[in-house]
């Protein structure tokens, strides 16, 4: 088991493209981290330099005690699960799983104990005479899961390894991954561009943009407290609502206004002192859809905080229903609860838990308080 250490990581590629820069972070044994972020991001560029199929242009890598920047893969004691599975079709699952063994010369008593435990951990002891054609996708999955497990690595590298699976399976396989990763006591290193994976899988998420790190932290952390507005639009699903607002202080008060409202905000953010120097300055404000209420009991609960708003779109889920509204200029997005009676072309009053909400600087989109 092991550790891995990225050191002021950076990959360049000629004409002066940079992918990933001064890439920073300790990863501690037996956790499983997620990088998360939209395409083109750098984070599978981050997960190939860790596995050594990319090159590092300046820094160091750790795994262990060990600098692994000029060690091939091979040696690296990594195994990756690719997102189109890889396997070879003439062979059968059990010849698959135990191939990188019987390349590396293990026993072949040794072979056949660690494929049957892998099939047993992984519910696939009865397709280990199959080949690569007869199975679906999540056996294929599981297979491939399989052939990274026998190998019994130090650091397990998953490169979108969900994303080919209809959503009921993702679903089921994001609890097997979990189930899996605390069987096999082992760093797991998890790339994904979804961030319900992010948030149900990992114990600490990298969120990235334009290869660099924004925000390290548990996934509540990052859902409670985004440090800037691109990590909190990016986790939350739908996601964080935006308003163009500013701040005015009235006696000892401070209020936020928008759209012809006029919202006192709680004696514990009025009295951050990060937000004294936006007094009288345009500001953008962040609420969750679920802290936007129609229900009559929180409009009496937060009668100070109620606004009217234009009902555009609803949209049953089942349990819960999103209100897709309109307030003044503004579009905003309500979750609630699925005995709601607004519908579409309503003007409703909603509710907003101010609490709950999030200002950010408008030039350079850092939080200011949540």
């Amino acid at each position: 088991m092991a550790s891995v250490s990225l050191k002021h990581i950076y990959k360049k590629y000629p004409g002066g493209v940079t992918a990933v820069s001064d890439f920073n972070l300790e990863i501690k044994d037996k956790e499983f981290i997620v990088f998360v972020g939209p395409s083109g991001c750098g984070k599978t560029t981050t997960l190939r330099m860790v596995a050594g199929l990319e090159e590092i242009t300046e820094g160091e890598l750790f795994i262990g005690d060990q600098l692994v920047n000029d060690v091939a893969p091979k040696d690296r004691k990594i195994a990756m699960v690719f997102q189109n599975y890889a396997l070879y079709p003439h062979m059968t699952v059990f010849e698959n799983m135990a191939f990188g063994l019987k390349l590396s010369k293990t026993p072949k008593e040794e072979i056949k104990r660690r494929v049957e435990e892998a099939g047993r951990i992984l519910d696939i002891s009865h397709l280990l005479d199959r080949k690569p054609k007869a199975l679906s996708g999540g056996q294929k999955q599981r297979v491939a899961l399989g052939r990274a497990i026998v190998r019994q690595p130090k650091v397990f590298l998953l490169d979108e390894p969900l994303s080919n699976l209809d959503a009921k399976l993702r679903a089921s396989m994001r609890t097997e991954l979990t189930k899996l990763h605390d069987r096999v006591q082992t760093t797991f290193i998890y790339v994904t561009h979804d961030q319900v994976e992010a948030m149900t899988m990992a114990t600490r998420i990298v969120v990235m943009k334009d290869g660099l790190i924004q925000q390290v932290d548990t996934p509540q952390n990052i859902y409670d407290n985004p440090v800037n507005l691109f990590v909190a639009g990016f986790i939350g699903t739908p996601q964080m609502n935006f308003i163009n607002a500013s701040l005015e202080k009235k006696g000892d008060d401070v209020y936020v206004n928008f759209e012809g409202n006029s919202i006192k905000l709680p004696a514990e953010k009025a009295n951050n002192p990060d937000l004294q120097d936006y007094i009288g300055q345009e500001v953008i404000i962040g609420l969750r859809p679920e802290a936007i209420h129609d229900e009559p009991m929180h409009l009496a609960s937060f009668a100070d905080s109620t606004i009217d708003a234009y009902v555009d779109v609803t949209e049953l889920m089942g349990a819960e229903i999103y209100l897709y509204l309109t307030v003044g200029e503004t579009s905003l997005i309500a979750r609630v609860n699925a005995r709601s009676t607004s519908r579409a072309g309503d003007n409703i009053k909603v509710a907003l838990d101010i609490s709950r909400l999030h200002i950010f600087d408008k030039d350079t989109e850092r939080c200011i308080c949540h």
